[in-house]
């Protein structure tokens, strides 16, 4: 194994990974004993999330580039590092306008903010883990599946539920509602402010979507056969349940 192979398996450990996670929850809790956040102490938690973030995009980026013979680890690593490159526009963003803030000295504090932050920071920080230790079962599988048709269960009969899932998942069905949703919050944007009851429709979509896909991702995890493909499945899925606490504690 090269010297880059052994990086990438130690990084990809999971007792690695949750000594990050740790590192960077006890950081978040020693700067909040004042119950408030200077400016080179929000730089040091976002420069955290950026970094994690690029790395796993590019890593994911550069393996649905790598030839296999099974061409969906191909596209599962794209949608993934899609989802992940989304992620980190988000936090770019979200620290962008916390460090003008900061700088500007106009940050508004509100009672226990500083503690809804820290659990949203935290939610942030395990769902890069969640995904950085299914990328190394994703990588394992991609490089050493050997395609063999024979082999292969035959395909049973999709249920109702399935078969409804699998409209949703179409890649027709997911822009038509990035569409939508694109198109609400322009329209309860148009005077600059939002409502209470814009607010909870927003909130409401984005939690029924995210526990109805949380739901049937597990339920793939306790269906396959594949121990590998079953850790790739757990690994999302727990990213996917700490960002619908992260929604639940932001909407909320």
């Amino acid at each position: 194994m090269s010297t880059t192979g052994k990086l990438e398996e130690i990084i990809m450990d999971w007792k690695t990974l949750a000594v990050i996670a740790l590192v960077a929850i006890g950081w978040r809790t020693f700067i909040s004993i004042d119950k408030q956040v200077e400016l080179w102490e929000s730089v040091c938690s976002g420069a955290v999330l950026l970094i994690l973030g690029w790395f796993i995009f590019f890593y994911l980026y550069l393996l649905s580039r790598r030839e296999t013979s099974w061409l969906i680890s191909n596209k599962l690593a794209q949608g993934i590092a899609i989802s992940t490159l989304a992620l980190n526009f988000y936090v770019l963003i979200y620290y962008g306008m916390r460090w003008y803030r900061l700088w500007a000295e106009i940050e508004v504090y509100v009672p226990h903010d500083y503690l809804l932050r820290n659990v949203r920071y935290a939610m942030f920080v395990l769902a890069y883990c969640g995904i950085i230790w299914a990328t190394g079962h994703l990588q394992k599988m991609h490089d050493n599946y050997l395609l063999r048709t024979a082999d292969m269960p035959e395909k049973r009969r999709a249920g109702a539920g399935e078969a409804i899932f699998s409209i949703l998942t179409d890649e027709r069905s997911v822009i038509i509602i990035l569409g939508l949703v694109f198109l609400w919050r322009a329209i309860i944007s148009f005077d600059k402010q939002v409502v209470l009851w814009e607010s909870m429709c927003s909130g409401m979509a984005m939690i029924m979507l995210g526990w109805i896909l949380l739901g049937y991702i597990f339920s793939l995890s306790l269906r396959t056969t594949r121990p590998t493909v079953a850790k790739i499945y757990q690994g999302f899925a727990f990213s996917l349940f700490t960002l619908n606490i992260y929604v639940i504690v932001y909407y909320g």
